[in-house]
């Protein structure tokens, strides 16, 4: 169905009430993005932060009038509204927006990420497809961190062996490592909305079979790789369980570390990998080691 949309830029600090205030007026829907140039890359633990500058927009039923949704927020505000701007927009497959932007991408000397209905160009040597038309959960390997993920995994010697995708999102890599030759690997995250992703994607790449998800404790028995793409400080914190989970001579890649963070990881490693730095980019890094 069509949608009325309201965009205005909330006031420092004003975000969350206008957010709270304009589901109050009925809105379908509310999304907060940077309305500057100011990323987060790492909140503190226990930590919501928001940019200092926000966008709020906001999605109406189509038969609202503006002047009406304008009264109800300032009634609910208690003052004028900051300038803001409405739209009309057509009734759309919103899920499939983003194939608009989303192309085969490859990673690696044979790894390709593709949406569904889209071939990647002729290639030698013979490509590897993962299928994915991402959902809830972060994952398309757009982002530097998952890139650099899927190319340690193109490059890595997987053929029947057992891996742990740790942080598993939209289950990318988990596909990835069985689409490789991995025998098994085991999908691990904390949201319940990433385990349904990645079972629902290892279904439509038809490798279910060899994927299991779970919480983190069931990660249990050693494994031969493990990938993990998540943030520095979970990283450090994991490190003695990592070194549990990896088989001697074994080896992981480790992902989501900004440049000025990878010497604090590599040293909480240290101790049981022989770490390097696998790559980098758009200053992330992705740190490798190798299980003694």
């Amino acid at each position: 169905m069509p949608f009325l949309q309201l965009t205005l830029d909330a006031p420092s600090g004003e975000a969350e009430r206008i957010e709270a205030a304009c589901f109050d007026a009925g809105a379908l829907a509310v999304s907060l993005a940077d309305a500057g140039d100011a990323p987060i890359f790492e909140p503190g633990p226990g930590e919501t932060p928001l940019w200092s500058h926000v966008q709020v927009t906001a999605l109406f039923a189509a038969s609202r009038e503006p002047r009406e949704v304008v009264d109800a927020l300032q009634a609910a505000l208690g003052r004028a509204l900051p300038a803001h701007r409405f739209e009309e927009l057509a009734d759309r497959a919103w899920e499939r927006e983003w194939l608009k932007d989303f192309r085969p991408l490859r990673f690696g000397a044979r790894l390709w990420v593709c949406p569904h209905g889209q071939l990647p160009p002729e290639v030698e040597p013979s490509p590897v497809i993962v299928w994915l038309d991402p959902g809830l959960a972060f994952g398309t390997g757009t982002h530097p961190t998952t890139a650099m993920c899927l190319e340690w995994l193109d490059g890595a010697k997987l053929h029947d062996r057992e891996v742990i995708d740790y942080g598993c999102g939209s289950g990318i890599l988990a596909i990835a490592a069985v689409k490789l030759g991995a025998r098994h690997v085991l999908g691990v995250d904390l949201d319940p909305q990433a385990l349904l992703a990645t079972t629902d994607n290892a279904e439509r790449n038809e490798v279910a079979e060899r994927i299991r998800v779970g919480k983190p404790d069931a990660a249990r028995e050693p494994v031969d790789f493990l990938v993990a793409n998540i943030l520095s400080e979970p990283l450090i914190e994991l490190a003695p369980r990592f070194a549990a989970l990896v088989r001697p001579g074994g080896a992981l890649a480790l992902s989501g570390i900004l440049e000025a963070q990878a010497a604090a990881v590599t040293l909480a490693y240290a101790p049981w990998f022989d770490m390097r730095t696998f790559a980098t980019r758009d200053s992330w890094v992705c740190l490798n080691g190798e299980r003694r």
